[in-house]
Order: C-alpha cells, then sequence, then structure tokens
C-alpha cells in the first residue's frame, strides 16, 4: 500500500510538473539540477534554507548557453518566475562553498508550467452540475492553497525546531561551564580559609 501511495505521489508531480526536493548541501559543496524545458513555458522556482549555519546559500539560475537567469550570494529564501524564451535544458544550482564546517539542509521546489483547469467548458447556461463542478474547482484552488501553506510552516517549524535545539545545547555547555567554574571557586575558597586557620607547629632544633 505504501509503494503505491508513492507512485501516486511520482505520478502527480511528474503530470503538474512540479519537483519538490530537500537535499544535504555539504561545506565547501555545490549541487545542481538540470531540467529540459519547453519555450514560452512559465516556471518558478522557490526554495529555503532549512537549517545550518546562518541559514544562507548561493543560488544562481542558468538558461541554455550557460546564460545566467538569476544570481544571488548567501540568501535564506527566495523566489523567481520567469517565461523561456528557448527550449533547452535549464541549469539552477546552490552552492555552499563559502561556508567552511556548516552543512546546510536546502528545499526546493521548481514548478514547470501551469496546472490544467479543471473544466474544459462550463457552456452558456448554468445547470446543477455546473454548480457543482464550479464548487470542485474552488474546493480544489483551496486544497492546493492549503498544501502551499503546509510546506512553509513545515518548513518554519522545523527550522525553529533546530534553533531551538542548538540554543539548549549551548545553554547546557554554559550551564556546564558555570558549574565547574564555581565548584573551582568553591574549593579554592575552602583551601584558603582552611590554610589561615591552621595552627603551624613550631620546628623544634637539637643543641
Amino acid at each position: 500500500m505504501g509503494l503505491l501511495w508513492i507512485c501516486f505521489l511520482a505520478c502527480l508531480a511528474f503530470i503538474v510538473g512540479a519537483e519538490e526536493l530537500t537535499f544535504e548541501l555539504p561545506d565547501n559543496a555545490k549541487q545542481c539540477f538540470y531540467e529540459e524545458v519547453d519555450k514560452g513555458v512559465k516556471v518558478s522556482l522557490e526554495y529555503q534554507v532549512v537549517t545550518g549555519g546562518q541559514y544562507d546559500v548561493d543560488a544562481y539560475l542558468e538558461a541554455p548557453g550557460q546564460r545566467v537567469l538569476y544570481k544571488e550570494r548567501k540568501k535564506q529564501y527566495d523566489t523567481y518566475t520567469w517565461t523561456t524564451d528557448m527550449k533547452g535544458v535549464y541549469k539552477f544550482c546552490f552552492s555552499n562553498e563559502f561556508s567552511t564546517f556548516a552543512h546546510k539542509l536546502v528545499y526546493f521546489d521548481f514548478m514547470v508550467g501551469d496546472e490544467d483547469p479543471l473544466l474544459r467548458d462550463l457552456g452558456e447556461h448554468a445547470t446543477v452540475l455546473t454548480q457543482l463542478e464550479t464548487s470542485t474547482v474552488t474546493i480544489h484552488e483551496a486544497l492546493k492553497a492549503v498544501i502551499d501553506y503546509q510546506t512553509h510552516h513545515r518548513l518554519r517549524e522545523a527550522k525553529t525546531r533546530m534553533r531551538a535545539e542548538h540554543l539548549n545545547d549551548k545553554v547546557q555547555w554554559w550551564s556546564i561551564g558555570e558549574f565547574v567554574i564555581i565548584f573551582c571557586i568553591s574549593m579554592g575558597q575552602v583551601i584558603v580559609l582552611r590554610s589561615f586557620f591552621t595552627d603551624k607547629r613550631p620546628t623544634s632544633g637539637r643543641i
């Protein structure tokens, strides 16, 4: 049952022309993706850094012939929409080469073309059936908006959770450091105070 559900989601993504992926981008690394798109097609690229470092990444987009369409440095999230003027393979890359130790988790959504409308022709006269179809379209559009909101809220929740865990680790290590310092200072004070109240025995010399 799980395999059939995964296959259904894959087919659905293929039909609407959407590529949605979350991947890990190591430090000093660059990851590129390629998509063949026809001419005159509306394309949208949306990305967001979920975890890692300062939550930023370098991103750029190239048209066929290595023509740069979009290029940004150290962006946390952004959206770029354009209409292709030629057919070919479009390349978009995410780079973490400026970071020496921070791994990043990057999410992107690459949408090619517009989704086909559910209704081709409603006709001139409104009937019970066309009203039902109109309601179906409205529900469909609302569900698409809900899916987008859920995706963004999941990304925001994951980003906030990672920040909270990172802050929790810092607080724990800071507390351990304070405990060690206070313990050392307390032991030093005890040793100093004991040295003040300890009677020194006089040394006896032999005549």
